[in-house]
């Protein structure tokens, strides 16, 4: 059993080319949560708007979707707690690396499913969750 599972949103800057779901997000941001979670050693995941709950190494194309309207995030909510259901592996904890669009309709699943749940970067900016990254690469 895995002590901690991450899971990482996706962004909207992405390549336009279809690559493993890892390689797809090219923002600073992506690239350095990318970095934070695979140097934990632990198992992680994408939360991507149009295809849910993504393996890094899933190959997929590039999109353009976004969770904006309510309805829309709880739909996508139910999408991927059923993909979690059949594809996370047992954990003690989740960590959540994705704003508050991705954990809204997640949070409730996951207190249920995991003892703990940890949100680093929780009430950050996109630019002091930059510097609390780049922190984390240094320590």
């Amino acid at each position: 059993m895995a002590n901690r599972i991450y899971l990482v949103s996706c962004v909207a800057k992405k390549r336009t080319e279809t690559v493993a779901a890892k390689d797809l997000y090219i923002s600073s941001w992506f690239r350095l949560a990318r970095r934070y979670v695979e140097r934990s050693g632990g198992p992680w995941f994408i939360l991507s708007a149009k295809y849910g709950l993504l393996e890094p190494d899933r190959p997929i194309s590039p999109y353009d979707e976004t969770l904006m309207k309510a309805a829309d995030r709880r739909a996508w909510a139910r999408k991927v707690v059923s993909q979690m259901d059949e594809r996370l592996p047992e954990a003690d904890e989740v960590a959540i690396l994705a704003g508050i669009r991705y954990r809204q309709y997640l949070e409730a699943y996951l207190s249920d499913r995991f003892s703990s749940i940890c949100v680093p970067m929780k009430g950050l900016g996109i630019g002091k969750q930059l510097s609390w990254l780049k922190n984390e690469q240094a320590g």
